[in-house]
């Protein structure tokens, strides 16, 4: 299996953009260089495993949600994300994204079954 690292690179880069800091700043906190951070970013670089780990742990993330893409398990790695990102949700934002889940699921599947139509 091949890895996609610009894949893994994008995750990191939105991960990073989400907590606010600039790639100066998680380079400080991982103690890796700014020109490799931006490297590891672009997918431009094969980030290793260690690398990996330090990068995911200072963006309190997991390595797995940042090789979701790459991963056989992705299903768990995407449901786990989406309750990461519900965490903080109160009641009432909790029912109108599940509302919307239920909404886009519908929408993408009657899609997906026009797709799948033999032509006639």
């Amino acid at each position: 299996m091949k890895l996609d690292y610009k894949a893994i690179g994008k995750r990191i880069k939105i991960q990073r953009i989400r907590k606010d800091m600039t790639q100066d700043k998680l380079a400080e906190i991982t103690g890796l260089s700014n020109p490799h951070i931006s490297n590891v970013e672009s997918g431009s670089t094969q980030v290793s495993l260690k690398t990996l780990v330090v990068i995911a742990d200072a963006l309190d993330t997991t390595p797995d949600a940042l090789l979701c893409d790459n991963i056989k398990n992705a299903k768990e790695a995407f449901t786990n994300h989406i309750i990461t990102e519900t965490e903080d949700c109160n009641e009432l934002e909790i029912r109108i994204i599940a509302d919307t889940v239920k909404t886009l699921k519908e929408s993408i599947r009657s899609r997906m079954a026009s797709f799948l139509k033999p032509e006639e």
